[in-house]
């Protein structure tokens, strides 16, 4: 159980540990948009027969807008990011590859169980020459670094030339669009990595989507199979992706509800070493026993085991959870130092 919390999400088993029921849990273990927009209306018989390509198409051309891609990028969708980043080393022989670290775990993990001989850099001046197959996280998990666009093209030129590919995985660039290399999907040697669930909050809907040239995006599909993703899920992903209104005030309530995770912290006396609109980094000297002071509270945040210093907090809803987290945190900070 114990493990299980090192990883978002895992509320269940925080209720298993600490006790109250799930509605009196304020949960900030993720980078997920805690209030998403209203689900659209779709036809009622998508549930009940498989996704046909004209959905599949509208779905791709909605994102190619929302993401900015141009024409020339092929699009391959999926069912979650997570899907991509576990069929992605199969892509490749086994050979050397690069993950930044720190960043999310699951890419050096998926390649290692594919045979991938899988190194880690900190800075892409650390990317040791031989790799072929390098995974870059920007805006980064779970420290918000953003990474040159010029620098990661430049990285992508490189591999391309040596038959390799830059897996740059984009999670968290759709509160700054501004992040995204999604204009230069389609280049040699780069292929990008967009999820919906965590900008448009709607996780459980499992839908993401690999950016790049044709020629791979379709060996994607084609490892997929047909009707990897449910005719719901297009039907939704794509009617919000379209509305640029909505999408507009979506991400103008992921920054205000940024602000006010950031004042409740300030509030506390604790400033952010890190993070997006979606989360917030802290480096505190015991992370382990303000993570548990704030789940006695019914409050999950984000622990590391490989960095005990660390704890990530995702946004709250409204001033309320605002003022909660405040309190909680003043608390769980005193009973630290007691």
């Amino acid at each position: 159980m114990k493990e299980a919390l090192h990883h978002g999400g895992a509320l269940d088993a925080a209720v298993a540990r600490y006790g109250g029921a799930r509605a009196d849990w304020l949960d900030l273990s993720t980078g997920i948009n805690p209030v998403p927009p209203p689900l659209p209306e779709i036809d009622a018989a998508l549930w009940a027969r498989l996704p046909e390509r004209a959905l599949e198409e509208r779905a791709r051309s909605a994102l190619r807008r929302f993401a900015g891609a141009g024409e020339g990028a092929g699009i391959a969708l999926a069912p979650g990011t997570q899907a991509l980043i576990a069929l992605l080393p199969h892509l490749l022989p086994p050979g050397p590859a690069a993950v930044l670290f720190p960043s999310y775990e699951e890419h050096g993990r998926a390649l290692a169980q594919a045979g991938h001989a899988v190194t880690r850099f900190a800075d892409l001046s650390d990317i040791p020459a031989g790799a072929r197959l390098v995974t870059l996280v920007s805006p980064n998990n779970p420290d918000g670094r953003r990474f040159a666009p010029a620098a990661a093209l430049a990285l992508a030129d490189r591999l391309a030339a040596q038959g390799g590919l830059l897996v740059l995985d984009e999670a968290f660039a759709d509160a700054e669009p501004g992040a995204s290399l999604a204009a230069e999907a389609g280049r040699p040697g780069l292929l990008i990595l967009r999820s919906f669930g965590k900008f448009f909050g709607l996780a459980g809907l499992r839908f993401g989507a690999a950016l790049g040239e044709p020629a791979l995006t379709a060996r994607i599909e084609a490892r997929f199979g047909p009707w990897a993703v449910s005719g719901p899920a297009l039907a939704i992903a794509a009617a919000l992706m379209k509305d640029e209104v909505g999408t507009a005030a979506l991400r103008d309530g992921i920054g205000q509800r940024a602000e006010w995770t950031r004042q409740a912290l300030t509030a506390a006396g604790l400033a952010p070493v890190g993070g997006t609109a979606l989360f917030s980094l802290l480096s505190v000297p015991d992370a382990a026993k303000l993570f548990e002071g704030l789940a006695r509270r019914h409050i999950l945040t984000r622990p590391f085991a490989y960095r005990p210093d660390w704890l990530r907090l995702g946004t709250v809803r409204d001033e309320r959870e605002a003022t909660r987290l405040t309190r909680a945190l003043r608390a769980a900070l005193a009973d630290v130092d007691g």
